[in-house]
């Protein structure tokens, strides 16, 4: 367990986490149903968090393309967050980019399309009457 000691405090000692858990508490606490949060609970919760960030990064890193550049980027992520099996729950969280017109395009086409099915619904309607 000497190895999990991966970060220094202020002075200097080492940690066992990285993360702030100060940060990783008032999170915890945003969340309605939790009351108080036991200190092993809070560490044992940012360590977690530690790993699977690291797994996610080492896993975006080996099937990305940012891999020729030794690199990891957003589109590496989102890749992943997409393809993987693992880690769709995060497809919503990290979208892949799109460019603004795109967008508006895609908007623009949704809009028609739902035009169109409302338009055919209200001539069924009137066809039944």
């Amino acid at each position: 367990m000497a190895d999990v000691a991966l970060g220094k405090d202020k002075c200097g000692e080492q940690r066992l986490v990285s993360l702030p858990l100060s940060r990783i508490r008032v999170i915890m606490k945003s969340s309605p149903e939790v009351s108080s949060i036991n200190q092993e609970a809070l560490v044992l919760t940012a360590k977690a968090t530690e790993l699977f960030v690291q797994y996610l990064a080492s896993h975006s890193y080996r099937h990305g393309s940012g891999k020729e550049k030794k690199a990891l980027t957003y589109s590496d992520l989102a890749n992943t967050a997409e393809e993987s099996e693992t880690f769709q729950f995060l497809a919503d969280i990290l979208p892949k980019k799109i460019l603004a017109s795109k967008y508006l395009k895609m908007l623009k086409e949704k809009r028609e399309e739902e035009e169109e099915n409302e338009d055919e619904e209200s001539g069924n309607e009137e066809a039944e009457s």
